[in-house]
């Protein structure tokens, strides 16, 4: 058994709650069971328990065997001396605070219901592609759409710290941070990193000042990326370093080695150079974007906002110096849409939260919710276990499930896995 188990029968009071004593004869009523601790200390906070006649306010600690206590060196942390019981599965030794008195132990091992424990320890064990797989269908609709709903938000919580990490590095500069996390994602996952890279070596202001000249926005950018440290045949890359090369020395940039970029086992679309043509046409259409998604109200605009017309050069090739046939280079639905998951839709969320604002939290939540639902391997195994996503909502929320839960077997903190320990 692990020690987890302990925390979810005293949690939800799964465990033969009928004359409950300490091991040393005491009555025990448990008022509260304790706010639980994820953090250092011991496992239940503020708890209220009656213990003979004596009502005691204080913290609750857990463990499979007592001794425990003495392996962990909680004798020698004075965070455990308010500690006013200790629950364990056997009491093999008994355990004192610093100043001598002993602390009131609860045995736990005849009490937990055998079904939940085999229950639970086959949930632990299986290899299936989820642990509950043979009983998710058994759990009721309506708790596992508002775990979802929970899910959600947990996982734009998680999206957000990365978000709020920048922000400080920017002194909380809303539109620097948007624009360095929006070329991340421009990126591609393979080249995220060099495009997060590209952002914050070449600072927005700078981009400002040539907005209104898309050719020098081009030059600023596939100039510091490294792109065209190169002998070029073609007339448009030779003039973009030779306005680079002036642009350099006006603002002492110092440009990015061309070897962070991977062009490999990649779809030419995705290729680094035409995704720097196109977060250039969106500077040149806009420097302050985050501005504008702050402004936005439905899906259909932030498309709108995106909708990108490459220059000239872009339409004929993927990179420079070798002509491909002539092709319409802009972004498309599906990479917008990823933007809102993976951009805009967090951002919004961490603006509504550090401003206690439910508005644009709330503006987050539908246009994830007006995206259709995501296709990937994941998605396709949770349809075959009868989950039908409507949208990316759905869909964000089933991915938090299977990768936060799932796949490290968090049964006890899940909705669904409580709901078949229950039943």
């Amino acid at each position: 058994m692990k020690e987890d188990l302990l925390h979810y029968v005293w949690r939800f009071q799964r465990f033969d709650l009928h004359d409950l004593q300490t091991t040393e004869g005491e009555s025990i009523q448990v008022q509260q069971t304790g706010d639980h601790n994820h953090n250092a200390g011991p496992d239940f906070l503020n708890a209220r328990i009656k213990i003979g006649t004596t009502i005691w306010a204080g913290n609750v600690e857990m463990h499979l065997k007592s001794s425990d206590w003495t392996k962990h060196q909680h004798q020698k942390d004075l965070a455990y001396d308010n500690v006013i019981l200790h629950v364990v599965l056997e009491e093999d030794e008994n355990i004192q605070r610093q100043n001598g008195t002993r602390i009131p132990c609860l045995v736990l091992k005849k009490r937990i219901p055998n079904k939940l424990s085999k229950v639970y320890q086959k949930l632990l064990h299986n290899e299936f592609w989820i642990p509950c797989q043979h009983h998710f269908y058994a759990v009721g609709n309506m708790t596992k759409v508002l775990w979802l709903d929970r899910l959600l938000v947990e996982r734009l919580e998680s999206k957000i710290i990365f978000i709020e990490n920048l922000l400080k590095e920017n002194t909380n500069n809303w539109e620097t941070t948007f624009y360095q996390i929006l070329a991340r994602n421009f990126g591609v996952k393979i080249n995220a990193t060099p495009f997060e890279r590209l952002a914050k070596s070449l600072p927005l202001q700078i981009l400002g000042k040539h907005k209104s000249n898309l050719f020098q926005v081009e030059a600023l950018l596939f100039g510091q990326s490294g792109l065209l440290q190169n002998d070029f045949e073609d007339d448009y890359p030779k003039r973009l370093q030779k306005e680079f090369h002036f642009l350099q020395k006006k603002y002492q940039l110092t440009p990015l080695e061309k070897s962070n970029w991977k062009f490999l086992r990649m779809r030419p679309a995705n290729f680094p150079t035409i995704r720097i043509a196109q977060f250039a046409q969106l500077i040149f259409q806009s420097v302050h974007l985050f501005s504008k998604v702050l402004a936005v109200r439905n899906v259909k605009e932030i498309e709108n906002m995106f909708e990108l017309k490459l220059s000239n050069y872009w339409q004929t090739h993927y990179v420079f110096d070798k002509v491909s046939v002539k092709r319409n280079k802009s972004l498309g639905k599906n990479a917008i849409h990823l933007f809102v998951i993976n951009t805009i839709a967090p951002f919004l969320f961490l603006y509504g939260k550090s401003r206690d604002d439910d508005e644009y939290k709330d503006l987050a939540f539908r246009l994830l919710e007006e995206l259709k639902p995501e296709s990937n391997s994941i998605i396709t195994k949770w349809k075959e276990l009868g989950m039908e996503p409507d949208s990316a909502y759905q869909t964000q929320a089933l991915l938090q499930l299977k990768n936060e839960y799932c796949d490290r077997k968090r049964c006890l903190e899940c909705a669904v896995g409580n709901g078949i320990l229950k039943g």
